[in-house]
């Protein structure tokens, strides 16, 4: 009978998964490195501090508001609005600005473009504009819910804004930023209404402006970060 012997490998404990130091080295070098990124990020947050913008309604004056034909409308709306920047280091240019008017989901006047201006840190501006829609088609329920909230004694008007913005922080200026702004405002609406309608000084502003402060912080510390890189 023969017999067959087989030496056990040496070292078999040692055996296994071995990971290269060079790999090693790049997870540290990666590790330090996101870690410092993210404390940069944290302390450039801390030093901006962004709130978010404040619009609010101030007065909605309805002038006009008639059909000329069952499915054609004609408006007149004049419109004050107080649009503060609570932020105490950052400036914003508004580049663009329009302004339209909508009841139950529908658009009751055109796009009114705002003059573009700038405003510093803290501060505070007042608009009037006017807005107006000549021929404009509606719904053909249209004239029923203007009926039906006259009987109730209320309208409920949707004022909203859109535009694009530049935030400024020193002497830095960033990119073009969207934003939208829903105004509400609820007026009295029926015989006994009083002459100037009830308004409301309530503006809601939306996730996106959270999302372009996000964006503006990244921006700066993007620019910073490659300002660095050419200096060394």
């Amino acid at each position: 009978m023969s017999q067959v012997f087989s030496k056990s490998p040496k070292h078999c404990a040692q055996k296994g998964l071995t990971i290269d130091k060079s790999y090693k080295k790049l997870f540290l070098v990666f590790s330090a490195f996101s870690t410092i990124f993210l404390a940069f990020v944290f302390i450039i947050w801390l030093i901006l501090h962004p709130a978010k913008l404040q619009f609010s309604l101030r007065e909605a004056d309805i002038y006009q508001l008639n059909l000329s034909s069952p499915h054609l409308l004609n408006s007149f709306i004049q419109l004050t609005l107080l649009l503060r920047n609570p932020n105490k280091k950052d400036g914003l240019y508004y580049d663009e600005l329009q302004a339209y008017a909508a009841y139950k989901g529908q658009q009751i006047t055109g796009d009114t473009s705002l003059p573009p201006f700038y405003q510093g840190h803290g501060e505070s501006n007042l608009l009037t504009t006017s807005l107006q829609g000549t021929g404009l088609p509606v719904a053909p329920s249209f004239g029923y819910e203007v009926g039906r909230d006259q009987t109730i004694g209320r309208m409920v008007l949707t004022l909203k804004i859109n535009g694009k913005l530049r935030w400024k922080v020193g002497t830095w200026v960033s990119g073009r930023y969207r934003f939208n702004v829903n105004c509400v405002s609820v007026m009295a609406f029926g015989p006994n209404a009083p002459t100037v309608p009830l308004c409301s000084n309530q503006a809601s502003v939306p996730p996106l402006c959270e999302k372009m402060l996000t964006n503006m912080c990244l921006e700066v510390i993007q620019s910073i970060f490659i300002s660095f890189m050419f200096l060394k």
